[in-house]
């Protein structure tokens, strides 16, 4: 299966992706404009539509009520999950409102808890989220990386080919141990045995 590509009404960020023959792209609420700008024709839009101002004319629409639960991308995302797909990738999905930022990181480590996973990006860094597991790199010259806890603790915390290495560590949600780590040109990796990171790194 592809992965699930989501534009959202955040700031506007870089839409770079190549949609590939299996890949589903979701619209949220005003994202839909910054697809239109780039003249990218999503499968799906979904929204109260309370920032676009209007219903869409599409031929795939979700309408919401603006009284809900979820944001418009939790929504989105839920749709992708629907129709199978396991790795999603949130556009425009930071900036603007705080606390749309705040709740598209909750957004990635729901994903991560309940085995899927997640991207978020705007014009200068990528986030996802970890549980009970690892991510590598390919060697980047340089850069800074980091690495929060989002559960209390976060047991047995590995950092390797970075320039600071950490073997069984614990992070916890109270400090930022793990802020502004640099790659130095290796392959790395950061795995955590029981617990939730979230891991921010440069969009190149």
């Amino acid at each position: 299966m592809g992965k699930c590509i989501i534009v959202a009404a955040g700031e506007s960020s870089l839409l770079d992706f190549v949609k590939n023959e299996n890949d589903y792209i979701i619209a949220a609420d005003a994202g839909l404009k910054y697809l239109e700008k780039e003249g990218i024709v999503p499968d799906m839009v979904v929204g109260d539509f309370d920032t676009l101002k209007y219903v869409p004319n599409h031929p795939n629409v979700i309408s919401l009520k603006p009284e809900k639960d979820v944001t418009d991308t939790w929504e989105a995302v839920q749709q992708g999950i629907k129709r199978g797909y396991r790795e999603f990738h949130i556009y425009c999905g930071l900036g603007g409102r705080i606390e749309h930022s705040v709740a598209n990181i909750q957004l990635l480590a729901n994903l991560a808890k309940e085995g899927y996973s997640g991207y978020l990006y705007n014009d200068k860094s990528i986030l996802t989220v970890i549980k009970n597991g690892e991510i590598r790199f390919e060697p980047f010259e340089k850069g800074f990386i980091s690495v929060f806890s989002l559960s209390d603790k976060s047991m047995d915390v590995d950092i390797e080919g970075l320039k600071y290495e950490v073997r069984g560590h614990m992070l916890t949600d109270t400090f930022p141990l793990g802020v502004s780590n640099e790659f130095v040109g290796k392959e790395s990796r950061i795995s955590v045995r029981e617990g939730i990171l979230l891991i921010i790194w440069p969009r190149l």
